[in-house]
């Protein structure tokens, strides 16, 4: 059966006080729905912080062929085992990053509202690319703000995946599935929604069906 044309990206919270509890709330959330990747993106911790998130939530997301994908650090990402790693415009070149993971590691690129820039990545081996913000966020500083409209271009002239990301919430999600994302990064939309994480995947999963649904 071919895997879905859109998919829901999991980023955790910023701050993760509580491993356990945190790992028994993901593994509610993966099994409400189908869920691609996670990423562990734990801002400015110390490696020993990263380093014990990936060992407890790795686990979690790989028994259920969840992509586990570390934010900013491929050094990180290669010595953890992680399957990939997400970087920014203002961390490690591309090439780089592909030197230290090595050929068979993901590697995901913040390209905000540019084409340009997302043309770059895919040019220079990125597997995927991501757009953003398309909502104002209170997770991260957003310099941009991207349309819809992007991720159709993108979706018609380019082979590479496309990623958007930035205050997703579960009614705004139909209409960047429809647009042509091919994956959804959501981290408050599922883990502050109001039923809590469960139900926001299996929400953000139907709302995602009928975005894909509405392509033309």
């Amino acid at each position: 059966m071919a895997p879905p044309l859109c998919r829901l990206y999991l980023i955790t919270p910023p701050r993760l006080d509580d491993l356990a509890a945190f790992g028994r709330t993901l593994a509610h959330a993966l099994d409400a729905g189908d869920v691609a990747a996670l990423q562990i993106r734990l801002k400015d911790a110390p490696d020993e912080v990263v380093a014990a998130a990936v060992d407890a939530l790795a686990p979690i997301a790989a028994g259920r062929g969840v992509a586990v994908i570390l934010n900013d650090r491929p050094d990180l990402a290669a010595r953890l085992g992680c399957d990939g790693v997400h970087i920014g415009q203002d961390d490690a070149p591309l090439a780089e990053a592909r030197r230290i993971v090595g050929p068979d590691r993901m590697i995901g690129v913040t390209c905000h509202d540019s084409l340009h820039l997302a043309m770059e990545a895919a040019e220079g081996g990125a597997d995927y690319v991501a757009f953003g913000a398309f909502f104002a966020t209170t997770t991260k500083d957003a310099p941009t703000r991207a349309e819809p409209e992007l991720l159709t271009g993108w979706q018609e002239a380019m082979v590479i995946p496309c990623v958007a990301i930035g205050g997703i919430t579960v009614p705004t999600a139909r209409e960047l599935a429809a647009a042509g994302a091919d994956f959804l990064a959501v981290s408050a939309g599922v883990w502050s929604y109001g039923d809590g994480p469960a139900a926001a995947v299996a929400a953000f999963n139907a709302e995602i069906a009928k975005g894909v649904a509405e392509r033309a």
